[in-house]
C-alpha cells in the first residue's frame, strides 16, 4: 500500500507527465521525472529548541515566528513544516539563524535541490492533506518522506521557481501597502477623535477649528439598539430570508457563507422589526474574553439582500441628526473599543448586554463634522477593500498559474 500522500498516477498520466503551460525554451524537453521526497533530502526531522525571551534568535512552531530562543540549531535557508494542531501541514521559509519546536518539521534539502522549486511544489499539493488524526491532527516526518515529488530539470526548475517567487514578491508587496493603508487610517483616527481625556481631536478639518469643544455624552444619544430575535431551529428551512448570525459578523466582515441558515419567506413580515436592510449597522454582542473576537462592528454591504437578525446580534440605528458611517467610525476607535473590551467580566465566554453598549461614553461633534470626518474615513475604507480585493485576485491568479505550471496527475 502506498503510503499518505503519495501521488499514484496510471499508465497514461506517466506517458503525460508534462504541465499545459510550458515556457517556450522547455516545450521539447520531454516528460518530468517522479520520486519520493526523501531522495531529495538528507532528513525530515522535528525541532527541539525552547522558547527563551532574552534569547538572541528567532524560534519557528507551527505558525512562523513565536518567539525568540537561545539554540540555533539552524542556519541557512530551510522549509519547515506545521507538525501537530490546527495548522498542521502550514509551510514556512526560513533563512538565517533559528530556532525551531518540536511541533514543526525541518526538511533538510540536499545542497544539489532547488530549495525555491520544492517549496513551490509542496505549496501546491497542498500538505494539508496529509494531516490526520480526530483528536489532534499531525502530520509525519515519513509522510513527507514518501510524498512522490515530480520535477523537471534544472533549468526548468529555476524558471518556474523565478516566475513564481516574482508573483510572491508583488503580493507580498500589495500585502505591505494593505498593512500600510490599515495603519495610515489608524494613525488617522487616532488624531481626529479627541484622546482620553480631551474635548477635541489633535487635528481638526479648517472649517471646524472654532466650532469649540465635541459634546460628551453616551452610545445612546447618537443610536438607538435591536437585539435580534431568538428563532426556533425548528423553524429553519432550506430556502428563504438568511438569518445573521455571530458566525457571520466574522473578523470584522459580513460573511454570509459561514454556516448559513434560512427562515420561511413570510418571516420578513411578521418579524419586520428584526429586519436587516443594506448599509445597516450591526454589532456582536457575544465572543471570548481576551481575544477581542465580539464587538465587531459591521456595515451590511449595498448590494446585500434583506436579512433577519439573529439572538446575541445587535443592530444600531442612528437617531435624526446623527451621521451613520460617523457611528461606524466612532465604533472602532480606539477609545470606544477600550472601553467596550473592559465592560464584559470573567474568564470564559463574555456576554456584553445592551445596556452596557448604550451607556458607553462618547465625545461627538456637530452633525455637519461627522460628515467631513465619516467621508475622509470611508474613502480610506474603499481604498482599503480595493487592496484587499486585489490581493486576493493575485492569489487566485497564482493558484491557477501553479496549476498548469505542474502536471496534472491523481493523488490519493
Amino acid at each position: 500500500m502506498k503510503s499518505p500522500g503519495c501521488l499514484l498516477m496510471s499508465k497514461e498520466e506517466k506517458n503525460k507527465m508534462v504541465p499545459k503551460l510550458r515556457f517556450p525554451e522547455f516545450k521539447d524537453s520531454g516528460d518530468w521525472e517522479d520520486a519520493p521526497l526523501e531522495s531529495l533530502c538528507s532528513n525530515v526531522a522535528s525541532g527541539k529548541d525552547r522558547i527563551d525571551i532574552s534569547g538572541d534568535y528567532d524560534l519557528y512552531g507551527s505558525t512562523g515566528i513565536i518567539g525568540k530562543t537561545n539554540d540555533c540549531s539552524y542556519e541557512g535557508d530551510y522549509i519547515l513544516v506545521a507538525r501537530v494542531g490546527a495548522n498542521a501541514g502550514l509551510l514556512t521559509r526560513t533563512n538565517g539563524k533559528f530556532g525551531v519546536t518540536d511541533n514543526t518539521l525541518v526538511i533538510f534539502l540536499k545542497p544539489t535541490e532547488n530549495i525555491d522549486f520544492i517549496y513551490s511544489t509542496l505549496e501546491r499539493f497542498g500538505l494539508n492533506k496529509l494531516v490526520f488524526g480526530s483528536g489532534q491532527p499531525l502530520i509525519t516526518g515519513g509522510q513527507l518522506k514518501n510524498l512522490i515529488v515530480l520535477f523537471p530539470k534544472p533549468k526548468e526548475q529555476q524558471k518556474i521557481a523565478d516566475c513564481l517567487s516574482s508573483l510572491d514578491e508583488f503580493i507580498t508587496a500589495q500585502n505591505q501597502k494593505f498593512e500600510a493603508l490599515k495603519a495610515h487610517k489608524k494613525g488617522l483616527m487616532q488624531q481626529l477623535f479627541p484622546v482620553e481625556g480631551e474635548t477635541v481631536p489633535q487635528l481638526r478639518f479648517a472649517e471646524f477649528r472654532d466650532s469649540g469643544e465635541w459634546e460628551e455624552g453616551e452610545v445612546a444619544d447618537l443610536a438607538d439598539t435591536v437585539m435580534g430575535n431568538a428563532f426556533k431551529s425548528s423553524d429553519f428551512v432550506e430556502e428563504g430570508v438568511q438569518l445573521v448570525r455571530m458566525g457571520n459578523l466574522y473578523q470584522g466582515e459580513l460573511n454570509l457563507d459561514r454556516t448559513p441558515v434560512f427562515l420561511p419567506i413570510n418571516f420578513d413580515e411578521e418579524h419586520s422589526r428584526f429586519l436587516v436592510k443594506p448599509l445597516d449597522l450591526l454589532m456582536s454582542m457575544t465572543g471570548t474574553v481576551g481575544k477581542r473576537d465580539y464587538g465587531f462592528i459591521v456595515q451590511i454591504p449595498e448590494d446585500c439582500t434583506l436579512l433577519l437578525l439573529n439572538q446575541r446580534v445587535v443592530k444600531i440605528v442612528p437617531k435624526e441628526n446623527c451621521i451613520k458611517e460617523f457611528i461606524l467610525q466612532l465604533l472602532k476607535s480606539d477609545d470606544f473599543l477600550k472601553q467596550l473590551y473592559s465592560r464584559p467580566g470573567g474568564t470564559k465566554q463574555a456576554n456584553l448586554s445592551v445596556q452596557q453598549l448604550i451607556k458607553i461614553t462618547i465625545k461627538f461633534p456637530k452633525p455637519k463634522e461627522q460628515q467631513k470626518i465619516a467621508d475622509c474615513l470611508s474613502s480610506l475604507d474603499v481604498l482599503i477593500t480595493a487592496q484587499a480585493e486585489k490581493i486576493e485576485a493575485l492569489k487566485v491568479h497564482k493558484k491557477g498559474l501553479m496549476e498548469g505550471l505542474f502536471p496534472q496527475v491523481s493523488e490519493l
